[in-house]
């Protein structure tokens, strides 16, 4: 079986974990969110790992970076929607600080890429 380049960063390795962690939180949402904050953070959450990979089949560094960039973008739009979570007590605080590990992480990864990818387009 063929394993795409995507496939081998470490930044969408760890954003798919990231969207896995949050379709198994989300399932806890109350029910009147289903079509609200839980498809939102979803949807946030696959955004990430899918502009990383959408962004490896890009033939320009250029393309490259602002494929990361958006992924970058969507990290923080989920971390937004996971601060409100809390604040709606949709999840406590051990998942809290577990996804803002997992978002930690992502973000500083997506971060050195996007760096790398720019420092290389000049």
């Amino acid at each position: 079986m063929r394993v795409f380049s995507f496939e081998k960063l470490i930044a969408w390795q760890k954003a798919r974990e990231l969207a896995l962690l949050i379709f198994k939180i989300s399932k806890t949402f109350p029910k009147d969110e289903l079509f609200g904050l839980t498809s939102q953070m979803r949807r946030c959450s696959i955004s990430i790992s899918s502009n990383l990979a959408e962004g490896s089949g890009r033939n320009s560094l250029k393309d490259k970076a602002r494929f990361t960039e958006i992924a970058y973008s969507s990290s923080l739009e989920l971390l937004n929607q996971v601060i409100l979570c809390h604040d709606f007590e949709y999840i406590n605080e051990n998942e809290y600080i577990l996804i803002r590990e997992k978002l930690s992480e992502v973000t500083m990864l997506i971060d050195g890429l996007y760096k790398s990818q720019k420092k290389n387009t000049k």
